[in-house]
C-alpha cells in the first residue's frame, strides 16, 4: 500500500465565529474541531502530517504539540501560510514538508466528523494514480464548489460558487474539501495554479482540470451522508453538528440496549483533560435526561442515572442508582460506586471517591479521596476528605474530617460499625475505633478505643431569665 501523507487546513481566520479563540480549536462533544481531525489522519495510519497554519497560528501549532496522544504513529509538523491567498496556497506551503513518493489526503480542519471507512475507501479509489474527490449530494448546495461532470458521468471540474454559472449552481453534488492524489502529480499542478478567478485566490480545485488535461482519471467517491463532510463556520453551524454527533452516540447506545429517556438530551464528551470520551453500558442500563459524561465511564448492568447527572471517568456497579443532579468526576484518580449503592441527589464524588456495595450517599454529601466499605452510610450535609470508613459505618448530617493543616493532607480512620453523630469534626490524622460512638457536636483529636462513647464539646449551660438585647430606638 502506498505511504500516506496528510496535509490539514487549519489557517481560516472565522471571522463569523466572532471569537477569540481560532476556528479549527473550537470545540465538538468536549474537543478541539482540529483534534477530531489528527484522529482521521491517525486512523489512516499516516507516515507524516502537515498542518497549515495562519489566523491564531501560535494557539493552533500549540494545540498540535500539546494534544494528547495526537503525535502517535505519525510525524506531525505544522507550516504557515502568511498571507492567506487561498486553498491551492495553503497546500503550496505544506507540499515542500512531503516526500514525493507517496498520496497526499487533504482534509480541513474544521470538518470534524469524516469517517475512517470513509476516507480508506477514497485512498483506494485514488490508487496512487488517480486523483479522487470526496463528494456528497446536498439538497442546498449553496456555498460549494460543484463538481461538473462530462460525458458517461467523467469529472471534468470543480467550479466555486462564486464562479458558478446558474446552470452550474443547479447542480447539487458538491467538492467535500477532501481529496486524496499522488504526491508527485500534486506538485507540478500546485505550481501552475493562478488566481485569475472572482476571489483572486489560488483554489486547489483548480488541480482538477488540470488533471484532466494531462490525461490523469479523475474519480468521485460520492457519499451520501452529509455530516460527514459538514464544517463549521459559525456558533449555529457548531451547535447543529453537536446535536447531530450527540444524536449519533446516542443512536449507537440505545442500539447496544442502552434506555435512554431522551437522546436528544445526552451528551458524552471528551473531559477537559483530553481523557477520550467512552461509555461503556452493561444490559438494563437507564439514563435520564440532561446526563453529561466526560472521558471514560463504565455503568454497571441495571444501573440507574437520574436526570441532570455528570459523571465523568468513573466505574458505576450493577444495580446502583445515581440520584438526579450528582456530580462524579474521578479526574486522573478515577472513581468507583459499588454494586447496589445509592447515590444523591446533589452529592459530589471526587478524584479518588471509592463507595463499596450497597454505600448509600445521600445529599449535599462531598467524598473526595475516601474509601468507604461495604453498607456505609453518610446521608446528608457531609465531608469525606481522605478518609478510611469501615464497613457499616454510619456517618451523621454536617460531620466532617478536617484532613488539611494548611501544609499537608492528613487520614482519617473510622472503623467498622461506628456510629458518628451530627455536627463532629474529625481532626486528622486519627483513628475512630471499631464499634465507637461519636457523640454530636463533638471535635475529635485523638484517637478513640473500640466500643467506646467519645464526646468532646463543652458543657451545656442554661441560664434562667436570661433576656436578649433590646435594639435601641433612634
Amino acid at each position: 500500500m502506498t505511504q500516506l501523507d496528510i496535509i490539514i487546513m487549519a489557517a481560516g481566520k472565522g471571522t463569523r465565529m466572532k471569537s477569540r479563540i481560532p476556528k479549527v480549536l473550537q470545540r465538538l462533544a468536549g474537543r478541539p474541531l482540529l483534534h477530531h481531525v489528527l484522529d482521521q489522519a491517525a486512523s489512516l495510519q499516516a507516515r507524516r502530517v502537515v498542518v497549515v497554519t495562519g489566523h491564531g497560528a501560535t494557539e493552533v501549532e500549540a494545540a498540535c504539540a500539546g494534544g494528547a496522544g495526537l503525535r502517535a504513529g505519525f510525524d506531525l509538523q505544522c507550516v504557515r501560510q502568511e498571507p492567506q491567498l487561498g486553498t491551492g496556497h495553503a497546500v503550496q506551503q505544506a507540499v515542500p514538508r512531503l516526500a514525493g513518493d507517496g498520496t497526499v489526503v487533504v482534509l480541513s480542519g474544521d470538518v470534524p466528523l469524516t469517517q475512517a471507512a470513509t476516507l480508506r475507501a477514497l485512498v483506494e479509489a485514488s490508487g496512487g494514480e488517480r486523483l479522487a474527490l470526496l463528494t456528497v449530494g446536498l439538497p442546498d448546495p449553496s456555498g460549494y464548489g460543484r463538481i461538473v461532470r462530462g460525458a458517461g458521468g467523467t469529472v471534468l471540474r470543480i467550479v466555486e460558487h462564486k464562479d458558478a454559472s446558474e446552470a452550474e449552481r443547479a447542480i447539487g453534488e458538491v467538492y467535500s474539501g477532501i481529496m486524496a492524489v499522488p504526491a508527485r502529480l500534486l506538485a507540478a499542478w500546485l505550481a501552475r495554479l493562478t488566481n485569475d478567478n472572482a476571489q483572486g485566490e489560488y483554489y486547489l480545485t483548480d488541480v482538477v482540470a488540470m488533471a484532466v488535461a494531462d490525461g490523469v482519471p479523475v474519480v468521485a467517491h460520492r457519499i451520501t451522508d452529509a455530516l460527514q463532510v459538514a464544517g463549521v463556520n459559525s456558533p449555529v453551524q457548531l451547535a447543529e453538528l453537536e446535536r447531530a454527533h450527540q444524536q449519533r452516540q446516542a443512536q449507537a447506545l440505545m442500539e447496544q440496549g442502552v434506555r435512554l429517556a431522551d437522546p436528544a438530551r445526552f451528551d458524552l464528551r471528551d473531559d477537559a483533560r483530553g481523557g477520550r470520551a467512552q461509555l461503556v453500558c452493561g444490559q438494563d442500563v437507564e439514563i435520564d435526561v440532561g446526563c453529561i459524561f466526560t472521558g471514560r465511564v463504565e455503568i454497571g448492568e441495571g444501573a440507574r442515572i437520574g436526570a441532570y447527572c455528570h459523571i465523568g471517568n468513573a466505574v458505576i456497579g450493577a444495580g446502583a442508582v445515581i440520584h438526579p443532579f450528582t456530580h462524579i468526576d474521578g479526574e486522573k484518580a478515577g472513581a468507583s460506586v459499588g454494586e447496589g449503592a445509592l447515590v444523591g441527589p446533589f452529592a459530589r464524588l471526587r478524584p479518588g471517591a471509592q463507595l463499596g456495595r450497597e454505600v448509600h450517599v445521600g445529599n449535599f454529601v462531598e467524598i473526595k479521596n475516601s474509601q468507604l466499605a461495604d453498607g456505609a452510610k453518610a446521608n446528608h450535609l457531609a465531608y469525606l476528605g481522605d478518609a478510611t470508613v469501615g464497613e457499616r459505618v454510619n456517618y451523621g448530617a454536617g460531620s466532617i474530617t478536617a484532613n488539611y493543616d494548611g501544609a499537608n493532607k492528613h487520614r482519617t480512620v473510622i472503623e467498622a460499625d461506628v456510629h458518628v453523630g451530627s455536627n463532629c469534626v474529625l481532626v486528622a490524622p486519627v483513628t475512630i475505633g471499631a464499634g465507637g460512638t461519636v457523640g454530636g457536636g463533638s471535635t475529635i483529636t485523638k484517637d478513640t478505643p473500640p466500643g467506646a462513647l467519645s464526646v468532646a464539646r463543652g458543657k451545656q449551660v442554661s441560664i434562667a431569665g436570661w433576656k436578649r438585647p433590646a435594639r435601641q430606638a433612634k
